[in-house]
């Protein structure tokens, strides 16, 4: 290790006289031209909803955002999307990636493996309210807020306030290995963030019992006292981790423990919903399919890296991101004078161990097998217009060769098309992301894009899983 630190650093020495990377309190043309342009935006569409309310609302946004809200949040549920939408939204992601990244950068908020585990927290608590939602567990005051993209929104409040929360009271004692300055680190955020579960709890589920007066609550009774535990469990597992990433993971997993305390309610004794809909069967195998199958390819990526991820832990590099100050043009045009740098050694297997690709590799091979045994075998549609024109060619495909519906779906199966395309695609995911080099005022970035990825991956498998385990 020595001898490779050395190498590193007459490696590194090379680039003295290159023209060093942009300070990363300062934005960049880009990040600089994004954020006055959403200013402008933002700015235009709040002026034509006060004065021209019937051009930007009624014959604008309404029919094309707010209105598949409400519907999805009836009793037809699922309103599906429009390309209309699709492509709003798909542009408000991406200018939320720069611009956000941009920010946290300023603000040098962590952006390490911690964090996204932090943030994988929150992405699973997203389905796993949201499948309550489609199981009418919520009134009609509360169900609008866990619609997407409002859903997202909502819990990005949640998500501030807790780290703003977190960081305010403990980060006064972060990195002391003094045992009294950890306790009082602990006791803190565990008060303060019992008091906060129990205000998402009064003020997301409570109101809501009323509305399934026949409910039986074992479960939703088990579930605030197990959430309790886990919430203080998680801090004492992170305990060397920053305020801010350790009371954002301990939050997001007490929530999401405390939604499916709520499901397995549901599984145990079914409330009435609203469409008047009768639950018939609850399968459980698709889960194990489902789930497991992607956690047996991220079990196998992450042995394969797992040994250099752990030497590029011992070097101080991160996997993928260049020494401090180094520009991605000057790295690249270095060419085979970078050849034997703990970077370009070591990244491409450690990044296959790497939390963001394993959190990446799952979240789309379970979109993609859920997507594909929700439709092809129990007749659920797809909301998506992308998705759906592929799967309507795996339909067309099947059709032509004569293959019959399965189980309880009324097409030939065209879903197994989806599962292809989303396995390419998390392929080249992979790929890119081994390859790929950035700077080290860019690693917010990369974060981001793989939350992104995350959000409509992850989510919508894990919400396609547990709508078909409950029958909603």
């Amino acid at each position: 290790m020595v001898d490779s630190m050395a190498t590193a650093a007459e490696i590194e020495a090379l680039f003295e006289d290159e023209v060093k990377s942009l300070h990363p309190s300062l934005y960049s043309p880009l990040e600089k031209a994004a954020i006055w342009f959403a200013v402008g935006v933002f700015t235009l569409i709040a002026c034509g909803l006060i004065f021209a309310n019937d051009i930007f609302w009624t014959d604008g946004l309404k029919p094309i955002v707010w209105d598949p809200i409400v519907k999805d949040a009836g009793s037809a549920g699922d309103a599906g999307y429009s390309p209309e939408n699709t492509a709003l939204y798909a542009t408000t992601v991406l200018m939320c990636v720069v611009i956000l990244q941009a920010v946290f950068r300023k603000m040098n908020l962590p952006a390490d493996d911690k964090m996204m585990f932090a943030l994988i927290s929150w992405v699973i608590l997203a389905p796993v309210l949201r499948v309550l939602e489609d199981s009418d567990f919520f009134n009609s005051d509360l169900d609008w807020l866990l619609i997407s993209p409002v859903i997202h929104i909502h819990l990005a409040v949640w998500l501030v306030g807790t780290a703003f929360i977190a960081h305010q009271l403990a980060s006064k004692w972060d990195g002391s290995t003094d045992d009294d300055d950890r306790e009082k680190s602990r006791t803190v955020l565990f008060i303060t963030l019992g008091l906060l579960l129990f205000l998402h709890w009064s003020l997301l589920y409570q109101p809501s019992y009323a509305s399934h007066p026949n409910m039986d609550k074992l479960w939703v009774t088990i579930g605030f006292p197990v959430s309790l535990y886990v919430l203080f469990w998680v801090l004492v597992r992170c305990a060397d981790w920053p305020a801010l990433t350790r009371g954002l993971i301990a939050f997001g997993s007490a929530t999401s423990v405390l939604g499916l305390f709520h499901w397995f309610q549901f599984i145990a004794s079914p409330w009435q919903q609203e469409s008047g809909r009768v639950v018939e069967s609850q399968p459980l195998w698709p889960a194990f399919v489902v789930l497991g199958l992607p956690a047996i390819v991220c079990y196998y990526l992450y042995r394969y890296g797992k040994d250099d991820a752990r030497h590029m832990s011992l070097t101080d590099y991160q996997p993928g991101v260049l020494p401090n100050g180094i520009t991605l043009k000057a790295w690249e045009d270095a060419g085979e004078k970078v050849a034997e740098h703990p970077v370009e050694q070591l990244s491409r297997k450690a990044l296959l161990a790497n939390p963001m690709v394993l959190a990446m590799v799952f979240g789309q091979l379970c979109d993609g097998f859920a997507t594909m045994v929700g439709i092809d075998l129990f007749g659920y549609g797809e909301k998506h217009p992308v998705s759906d024109a592929v799967i309507q060619f795996g339909i067309g495909i099947a059709e032509s060769m004569g293959i019959d519906p399965l189980m309880e779906s009324s097409n030939p199966p065209g879903a197994w098309l989806f599962a292809i395309v989303k396995a390419c695609l998390v392929a080249a995911i992979v790929w890119l992301f081994i390859e790929m080099r950035v700077e080290r005022r860019q690693i917010h970035m990369r974060m981001l894009i793989v939350l992104a990825v995350l959000i409509v991956g992850l989510a919508p498998g894990l919400r396609d899983i547990g709508r078909l385990t409950l029958d909603v």
